[in-house]
């Protein structure tokens, strides 16, 4: 693509954002499996590694065909850089871990995907890093947590796994104000439908496992954020550290990107139509997808968001007897803790995605062991209300 790049449409920056091509002119990115790069001289390595010249250096470092995922993200979502990880906890843990110092303050919110309440929990304390967890939509705790100076911000909107919003532009403000960074796990809403950074947030991280690959293949994370941070804070941690993204993985994600606007047009697609089915339903006591207007934050969502997504959560009557047998009643759904997948899933997050937290802090998102998470993929969408239909029946309570 041209370096006027910025100016073409997201569909048009997934399918050509980025590329670069070899010798040969391949219409398919080139996937360059390889370990080290040759030198033509001792000069030329010595120039190389110490970043006087352009190159590769060793796939740890850089690889053409990462290389090519990482700039198709900086442009699609308009960021200064971008770095690809091995897998979403990669990014985030690197994200998290990479700029904070003993002594400093990290607050995140309580609704957050297992593992980032863990490395917020359990983790950054063993650093000496102070850490705080708020009420995502109480913007009254967020100015109390914020009064004070704070190096990083996380949230997820939607958040893992009930779908809470966070008002990211009224939180990046606070942030702002404590001096500290905004991170935004931007997962569930995938690229296309939520913009962090034109909301204020400063670095937006992706398990790229998701709705990026979209065939439940391979895991990838994406850092993306401000060029002169990347370069002098993530990129030494990731050299040194080693979370490198295989060339193969990142060619996968590559060739997903360029289906993903009509995969996730699809899918939020039959989101929003089983969601209506499904809150009618007598054995669901509470339903959540952000694009209707009774979930509890559907004013934030529909400020933040361009559809309500491809991900619902639901409550059902009976508690965790009645899940499972609502789990196990689906035929097309496949029980599985991934997402984003082009098939559907469904999970039980209080004892899979979620089980590592303590009652306690599972309480404090709202979850219990009544909730369900469904990931709608591609299938016919009557097909799935069938089998949801179905498998509710089958999980009433008397």
């Amino acid at each position: 693509m041209s370096s006027d790049a910025e100016k073409y449409g997201k569909a048009t920056k997934l399918v050509h954002g980025g590329t670069e091509r070899s010798q040969w002119q391949e219409t398919s990115e080139a996937l360059i499996l390889t370990s080290g790069y040759l030198y033509d001289s001792a000069e030329q390595a010595q120039a190389r590694m110490a970043g006087e010249i352009g190159g590769y250096v060793y796939s740890r470092y850089n690889n053409p065909t990462v290389s090519m995922l990482e700039e198709r993200m900086r442009i699609l979502e308009g960021a200064e850089a971008c770095r690809a990880l091995a897998s979403g906890m990669g990014a985030i843990s690197s994200m998290l871990t990479a700029p904070i110092e003993q002594g400093d303050r990290v607050v995140g919110a309580s609704a957050l995907f297992g593992s980032c309440r863990w490395i917020l929990g359990n983790q950054l304390p063993k650093f000496g890093v102070e850490t705080e967890f708020v009420d995502g939509m109480d913007m009254e705790a967020w100015e109390r947590a914020l009064s004070k100076p704070t190096k990083l911000v996380l949230v997820e909107s939607p958040a893992n796994p009930m779908l809470d919003a966070v008002d990211i532009k009224a939180v990046s403000e606070l942030a702002h104000k404590a001096g500290a960074q905004l991170i935004v796990d931007n997962v569930f809403a995938t690229p296309l439908l939520q913009s962090p950074f034109e909301l204020g947030a400063d670095w937006v991280v992706y398990s790229a496992t998701k709705h990026m690959d979209g065939g439940g293949r391979v895991l990838a994370g994406l850092i993306l954020g401000p060029q002169k941070d990347m370069e002098e804070i993530i990129d030494p941690y990731i050299r040194h550290m080693g979370p490198s993204i295989s060339p193969f993985n990142a060619w996968v994600v590559l060739k997903g990107l360029e289906t993903l606007n009509l995969r996730v047009e699809r899918q939020s697609q039959n989101a929003a139509a089983l969601a209506d089915v499904m809150a009618a339903h007598d054995a669901v006591a509470q339903l959540r997808y952000p694009g209707r207007s009774d979930h509890p934050h559907y004013a934030v969502h529909s400020k933040q968001m361009t559809s309500g997504g491809t991900l619902i959560a639901m409550s059902l009557k009976g508690g965790q007897e009645a899940a499972f047998k609502f789990l196990n009643g689906l035929n097309l759904f496949g029980i599985s803790n991934n997402l984003g997948d082009a098939k559907s899933l469904a999970c039980h997050p209080a004892t899979t995605t979620h089980r590592a937290l303590s009652e306690e802090e599972r309480a404090s998102m709202g979850l219990d062991e009544s909730w369900v998470r469904l990931s709608i993929g591609l299938e016919d969408a009557n097909d799935l209300i069938a089998d949801v239909v179905s498998a509710l029946d089958g999980a009433k309570t008397e």
